[in-house]
């Protein structure tokens, strides 16, 4: 005697149930709509009947300047709705030959390199304007003409010291502060992780406001106000998602993600000081980079602040150290051999997302560690180290803004 099967166990000759076909059905039925809309769209042109004869939408980014022996290349980006075509090029008011490479019109999204074999002076200031094929203009402008540092492999070693200098060196004397911090006692503890809280949450602030900034200068076609929110956000629930799959992260662990969220932050500041070599304008003297130690010493001991109750071994602090300084060696050679605005607001953007993380996960460490739960956040000594690492980055971060 045979026994009934359930329906959902019966399969078609090809293997397939037919609930599986039907969604197969629905899955294609929409894609094959908007195929067909499309191809109407094309054939039909709808559009014809609003051409009033006005040109298309232009729009074109400088992303680059480069001065040499040969004159002046600059870097731009079309983000028009057509393909547009560069006609003209005057530098100082004057029409000038160029080349550019590679031909053609730019379709929307497109870099091009304009080369002009102009003489630019040393010092001075000069203004390129292209027009393109419908009469559109765009400037730009080299308010100090210096040549651009041509990357060698003396130059990349240079450039490594800096970061090691300005990244490395002041997280590894930071970290050098762990065995005499290890006694300071439960409200010692709540004010270096407290203070902690108040280094990152300046330096969350510092690179989102850098990566708007730098986000308003990249092409419109990357969208850079919300190219910076969405990367932020991407990157504070990603990490948030890593950090708590076995919990609120503790100890090392909550060390390790402290020096990833500062090593993004370094990444950033390296991109800026790379850009600033390669664009020639990068006058870094030893009290600047004397500041910018300073102003990082701190980033040290708010990743040894966790791991007080322990004791790691002697290679975890140089690897916390390279990981959240050596970005900037990094930052600093991708910045000047392929700088452009919207990367470094991109990845000013991540560290600020992963710096919110690090925030909320030490602030979580904070309060469970101190057994209070939200009242811990009230007591003197967490207010008072919080304030205190705001007030240290603040005011040490003057000695490197100019």
């Amino acid at each position: 005697m045979n026994e009934a099967r359930p329906l959902s166990s019966v399969q078609s000759a090809s293997g397939k149930t037919p609930r599986s076909r039907s969604s197969l059905v629905w899955l294609v039925l929409p894609l094959a709509v908007l195929a067909l809309a499309v191809a109407w769209l094309l054939a039909a042109d709808p559009l014809r009947s609003f051409d009033n004869g006005a040109p298309p939408v232009e729009n074109l980014t400088f992303e680059r300047t480069v001065l040499s022996s040969d004159g002046i290349d600059v870097l731009v980006r079309a983000g028009g709705s057509e393909p547009m075509t560069i006609a003209q090029v005057l530098v100082d008011e004057a029409y000038w030959q160029f080349t550019q490479d590679p031909s053609g019109p730019l379709a929307r999204g497109e870099t091009a390199w304009i080369r002009l074999p102009y003489p630019w002076v040393q010092g001075e200031a000069h203004a390129v304007k292209i027009i393109t094929n419908t009469g559109a203009t765009f400037e730009h402008e080299i308010p100090v003409a210096v040549r651009t540092p041509v990357p060698t492999t003396g130059s990349l070693v240079s450039q490594a010291l800096l970061g090691a200098f300005v990244g490395i060196v002041p997280v590894a004397i930071g970290l050098m502060f762990y065995p005499a911090l290890r006694g300071i006692g439960h409200s010692g503890m709540n004010f270096l992780l407290a203070m902690t809280v108040g280094l990152l949450v300046f330096l969350m602030i510092d690179a989102g406001g850098e990566a708007f900034e730098l986000a308003d200068e990249a092409a419109a076609i990357f969208q850079g106000q919300v190219m910076v929110v969405l990367a932020a956000a991407a990157s504070f629930l990603l990490l948030m998602a890593i950090g708590r799959r076995d919990g609120t992260p503790a100890g090392l662990a909550l060390a390790t993600f402290i020096a990833l969220g500062i090593g993004l932050h370094n990444l950033g500041e390296g991109l800026a000081i790379g850009a600033a070599f390669a664009s020639g304008a990068a006058g870094l003297g030893t009290f600047l980079v004397l500041g910018f130690t300073i102003h990082n010493i701190t980033e040290g001991i708010g990743i040894a602040a966790p791991m007080l109750k322990a004791r790691p071994a002697l290679w975890i602090f140089g690897a916390l150290t390279l990981l959240a300084g050596g970005p900037a060696v990094l930052g600093l050679w991708i910045g000047s051999l392929a700088y452009a605005p919207q990367w470094s607001a991109l990845a000013l953007a991540i560290g600020a997302g992963a710096i919110l993380q690090v925030v909320v996960e030490v602030t979580a460490y904070l309060m469970k560690s101190d057994g209070r739960g939200f009242a811990a956040l009230s007591s003197w000594p967490v207010l008072s180290g919080a304030a205190f690492g705001v007030a240290f980055m603040y005011a040490t971060a003057m000695l490197v803004k100019i």
